[in-house]
């Protein structure tokens, strides 16, 4: 097992604004996330003119300026964070690695998409491949135009933001699946609603399901209800969400054999049982069967199953009733 790698999403959260954003990587920060996940692009390359949601976009979209100022700005507060570019075409991902983030993320928006694929596998830095509603050929066909593109480690990312997702379209096991099928890392990309228990115990679920890459949204405060605040954890919120993800991850241990520590030690002398005398018995006594009972004690002796070594022996101490036999009490 692998400690969690936590994504902050910021997403469109910071609706425009420098400074919400900076706010929301603050958060992210002080809550102990391994990455924050911008995502950069411009209005005219993510929809037709006609589109719905065009004059937010306008409206929302941030300046490569201003992501470079973002950029530098999560590198004066934190030398461990990864940043992580959400790119949507190959303008945003030269600019992406011009400013050095550590990971792409290409969106389930396109995974059909060849040249942009291979585009951004060209850039040297490891892609998150988003994978949600995709089908399996979809998948294989665009993890194999990023290994004919660029040797970089793939991660393979599940989720689906349907503003928000319910419960049981999250099918978390889906993901698990997917991840053996193609014999890749798979993360969850939990979009459940930020205002129920789900947006914390789905990726807790998820995580005892083995995906230990998990991307969660952030916002700076969900009830203004701007944009992605669906299923965005304020600040605090998901700090708790940070300080239980890595609560499993202790609970989960890292799966391998081991000697006991020190708790399964003092569990063992707690919970197991020993070879117990039932009766006053001298030295020299060879002990027989209606000599001894199996019962907890405070302390650990000869166990039950070696019970056949202690039949027919010698004490060489006397031992008083209910007391532990211990091998150095036999002759």
């Amino acid at each position: 097992m692998k400690k969690t790698f936590v994504i902050a999403e910021m997403a469109c959260s910071h609706d425009g604004s420098v400074d919400l954003a900076r706010k929301i990587i603050d958060g992210a920060i002080d809550a102990g996330a391994d990455a924050i996940q911008f995502q950069i692009w411009r209005h005219e390359n993510m929809v037709v003119p006609s589109h719905p949601d065009i004059d937010l976009l306008r409206k929302i979209e941030l300046s490569h300026e201003e992501w470079r100022g973002l950029a530098d700005y999560v590198r004066q507060k934190s030398n461990e964070m990864e940043i992580i570019a959400c790119v949507y075409d190959s303008e945003a991902a030269d600019f992406a690695r011009e400013i050095n983030v550590d990971a792409f993320k290409i969106h389930t928006a396109d995974l059909s998409n060849e040249k942009f694929i291979r585009h951004v596998a060209g850039q040297g830095k490891r892609i998150d491949l988003s994978v949600g509603a995709s089908t399996y050929s979809e998948i294989s066909d665009a993890v194999q135009w990023i290994r004919n593109s660029g040797d970089v480690d793939i991660w393979l990312m599940y989720g689906k933001q349907l503003f928000p997702t319910a419960v049981e379209d999250s099918e978390i096991l889906q993901a698990v699946t997917i991840g053996e099928a193609f014999d890749l890392p798979v993360g969850y990309q939990d979009h459940s609603d930020a205002d129920t228990m789900e947006a914390f115990w789905l990726p807790i679920a998820a995580r005892g399901a083995g995906l230990w890459i998990q991307e969660k949204h952030i916002t700076h405060d969900r009830s203004l209800k701007g944009t992605d605040h669906q299923a965005a954890l304020n600040p605090d919120e998901f700090k708790r969400f940070v300080e239980a993800i890595r609560t499993v991850d202790a609970a989960l241990g890292d799966g391998r054999p081991h000697p006991f520590s020190e708790a399964e030690k003092k569990y063992r002398v707690y919970s197991k049982k020993s070879i117990v005398v039932k009766h006053d018995l001298p030295a020299r006594h060879v002990v027989k069967d209606d000599d001894v009972v199996f019962l907890r004690a405070t302390e650990l002796g000869v166990p039950p199953d070696k019970l056949d070594q202690v039949l027919g022996r010698k004490l060489s101490t006397d031992l008083r009733a209910f007391s532990v036999l211990n091998y150095e009490d036999l002759s």
